[in-house]
């Protein structure tokens, strides 16, 4: 078993993801970068730092907040993030309807989809944006459940 010796202090070793499992890895990098074919950069960053304000995963909200201010994203936007819904004039009804869709996709176990949401979700984006909204959203949750799996500690991204 190879360790991870980038993550927290746990009681057993954890492995490195894409070392020991190169092929599933391949896929899922690929599949992410398929996701992202379309959709606006800062949409991108929203969707995966709110996934990881939900999931808790500390890792994935670093690379992703860090990602985002490269990009130019304003702190005051990356603020509110996890409270959105009060402070909505931050956002635009676009990512919005993205950020709830990313909610329900994310806690799907709570409430599924509720047919509002992805209405709101479709009205804002065609069917080839919101299949691709849906695929980051599915993408962002895996990465951070491989994350958490693996007690990848935050800051220590190396891409």
């Amino acid at each position: 078993m190879t360790t991870n010796t980038t993550g927290p202090a746990t009681a057993l070793p954890r492995l490195d993801f894409a070392k020991s499992a190169r092929t599933a890895f391949r896929a899922l990098v690929g599949f992410d970068a398929a996701a992202r074919e379309g959709l606006d950069p800062a949409l991108v960053e929203l969707i995966q730092i709110r996934a990881s304000h939900l999931n808790h995963c500390a890792y994935c909200l670093h690379m992703h907040t860090t990602d985002a201010r490269k990009a130019g994203e304003s702190e005051d936007r990356l603020h509110m993030i996890p409270v959105w819904k009060e402070a909505r004039h931050f956002f635009t009804a676009r990512e919005q309807a993205a950020l709830a869709l990313t909610e329900a996709v994310t806690l799907v176990a709570d409430t599924g989809v509720p047919d509002d949401v992805y209405a709101e979700a479709a009205a804002h984006f065609d069917d080839t944006e919101l299949a691709h909204v849906i695929a980051l959203i599915l993408t962002i949750n895996t990465w951070n459940r491989i994350a958490l799996a693996t007690a990848k500690r935050a800051g220590t991204d190396t891409r």
